[in-house]
């Protein structure tokens, strides 16, 4: 059942592309133009013209905008914009990502892995490839672009405060081997240092924690909604309930008490980086 649900999953966000796809091709024949001069008028080579009108590969919000200009569509390209990027999601978290992309600030505990946001390439390759049930090449594929598009949080202006409890255990567990381990924990250091990201982390030690039901997200958007997002197995919940809100807020103001600051983190990080 859970692979029929993942497989499903992924089809209904390849559905959205191939029609696109489709769109596109149609959109260019009519303008009498062949994938390299699309691509030529772009930015972008004939191949990868040949993988937006095949639903093989994402197309990003700026060439949307652009094939829209080049081809005359009067904004029929542009009106999907908004479906073809949630379908770079796991339908699951498609919701999340919509919210994500326009919160104000934002804050994550993380449990078992590097939180998405702050992951690189490599380990969130390693992430999808432990997937179970086992993703076929072109979801993870999917997934890893998805997940790096989703960093582009940290370069928006005006920036959104960004903040993140991570339990320790994670920084102690190698995935896709050390290369990829030691490249991670770099990576959380040069993100730490940003003036508008802190990174916490929780001790094993703790003799009290306040995170014991698992990992969360909350986030506030530009008009001032206040939301939660929780998530155990690919099972998620976006939360809007002033009261189930207010309870996360809680348990994340005492996680962040009984975490090390963030110079603490930042020096543990380091630490760990020149035992190995």
């Amino acid at each position: 059942m859970e692979e029929r649900r993942a497989e499903g999953e992924y089809e209904s966000g390849a559905g959205i592309l191939h029609v696109f796809g489709r769109q596109l091709k149609l959109c260019r024949e009519r303008a009498g133009l062949d994938r390299a001069e699309l691509g030529a008028r772009t930015g972008y080579s004939a191949s990868t013209i040949a993988s937006f009108e095949q639903g093989r590969r994402i197309p990003p919000p700026r060439f949307i905008d652009r094939a829209d200009e080049v081809l005359d569509t009067g904004g029929l390209l542009g009106a999907g914009k908004d479906e073809v990027a949630r379908a770079q999601y796991p339908a699951f978290f498609r919701d999340a990502a919509a919210l994500e992309a326009h919160a104000v600030e934002l804050h994550v505990y993380a449990t078992q892995a590097a939180p998405g946001l702050l992951q690189t390439e490599e380990y969130a390759r390693a992430v999808f490839a432990m997937w179970r049930p086992l993703l076929d090449d072109g979801v993870i594929q999917q997934r890893v672009a998805a997940r790096l598009a989703r960093q582009e949080i940290f370069v928006r202006r005006p920036a959104p405060h960004l903040s993140f409890v991570i339990e320790e255990a994670v920084l102690h567990r190698p995935l896709g081997g050390e290369g990829v381990w030691r490249g991670q924990l770099e990576h959380f250091l040069l993100t730490g240092e940003r003036r508008n990201v802190e990174i916490q982390v929780m001790p094993l030690s703790r003799v009290e924690h306040a995170g014991l039901a698992g990992p969360f997200t909350l986030m506030e958007t530009v008009d001032g909604r206040r939301i939660a997002y929780t998530e155990v197995q690919g099972d998620s919940r976006v939360h809007t309930e002033r009261g189930k809100v207010r309870e996360v807020e809680a348990a994340y103001g005492s996680l962040r008490a009984q975490a090390l600051t963030p110079a603490e983190s930042l020096s543990l990080i380091e630490k760990l980086l020149g035992e190995r």
